[in-house]
């Protein structure tokens, strides 16, 4: 493996490349990255980082997000089949379809969207700042948010703001429902217990929240992946129970060696993240596939929506 490795470090060089990973990449991935955060951290350092040719190990729509804030560019992704369950469950013809029942209306769409979905929204979001974008639109205009139903939930409970929210979710977080994380909870007493908001516990876990008595001593929070990694260095917990994709829990241990950080499941593994492998990074850089390009007339749509999300939160 080392000579893998070695090989990916000097085609990177060769090439001028950076490489930006998300969380939920495998530990060898994430260790040769530049850059390794959620989404949105993603999103802005796609437009920072200097070099002309950036790969990025992640999803489909994480590469399409990076092509359409960096219009000189060239953005690569190792594997053109690293996709996402919950971009796939919503297309631009049903957003348009909500927009001609709702022609003042605002579509918020997560970030885990196609460009042609993007392209019809107003803004853009991640799980860490949907709260601000929300907060955002001016009050008594309707709302549709995208495509991740139990997000779209927590959204609804913490503003405040009634909105319609469309029925999709993520294979990985949905499968993370309230037995999982309460057999956590039981088991580990003393653990400070993080949630992301795609989760199918959310609501049971903001009624913890909200219930006097129900929440141990060090607590319980919702949060994105990035927000995740703050709280696990700032906390004063020393034992963390991780509702969300398994791949974020290296980054923690590597970042927070003396504290223990436990999966609510084990089986929280996104396949399409772990498409990525060091071999196709190494064909990517040397071979300059698979690069993502998006129409330009769908890109600058999308742009506008993906530009508010940057500003906000």
């Amino acid at each position: 493996m080392q000579n893998l490795i070695d090989e990916i470090h000097a085609l990177k060089a060769e090439r001028g490349a950076a490489i930006l990973a998300h969380n939920y990449q495998i530990p060898a991935i994430q260790d040769l990255a530049d850059v390794v955060a959620d989404s949105l951290k993603l999103a802005r350092q796609a437009t920072e980082v200097d070099a002309d040719l950036i790969v990025l190990c992640g999803v489909h729509f994480m590469a399409e997000t990076a092509a359409i804030a960096n219009p000189g560019k060239t953005v690569l992704i190792p594997d053109l089949k690293a996709g996402c369950s919950l971009a796939d469950t919503i297309q631009a013809r049903d957003v348009r379809q909500w927009r001609e029942a709702h022609p003042d209306g605002v579509v918020v769409a997560y970030v885990n969207t196609a460009a042609e979905v993007k392209a019809e929204a107003d803004y853009c979001c991640t799980s860490g700042n949907a709260v601000a974008i929300i907060e955002a639109v001016p009050p008594g205009v309707p709302i549709m948010f995208l495509p991740d139903f139990f997000l779209g939930n927590y959204l609804r409970e913490i503003t405040g703001r009634a909105m319609d929210v469309w029925l999709g979710e993520c294979h990985v977080h949905a499968g993370l429902g309230p037995d999982v994380v309460e057999q956590k909870r039981r088991a580990m007493p003393d653990a400070e217990v993080l949630v992301h908001p795609e989760c199918g516990c959310v609501t049971s876990t903001l009624y913890y929240m909200n219930a006097e008595g129900r929440i141990n001593g060090n607590g319980t929070r919702i949060v994105s992946t990035e927000q995740m990694m703050t709280r696990a260095r700032e906390s004063s917990a020393t034992r963390f129970v991780v509702a969300t994709e398994t791949g974020v829990l290296y980054r923690m241990r590597k970042e927070n060696p003396h504290k223990e950080f436990v999966a609510a499941a084990e089986s929280a593994e996104c396949r399409y993240m772990k498409m990525i492998t060091l071999e196709n990074l190494r064909d990517s850089l040397r071979d300059l596939k698979y690069e993502v390009t998006v129409p330009a007339d769908t890109a600058a749509r999308a742009r506008l929506a993906i530009d508010r999300m940057l500003a906000i939160g």
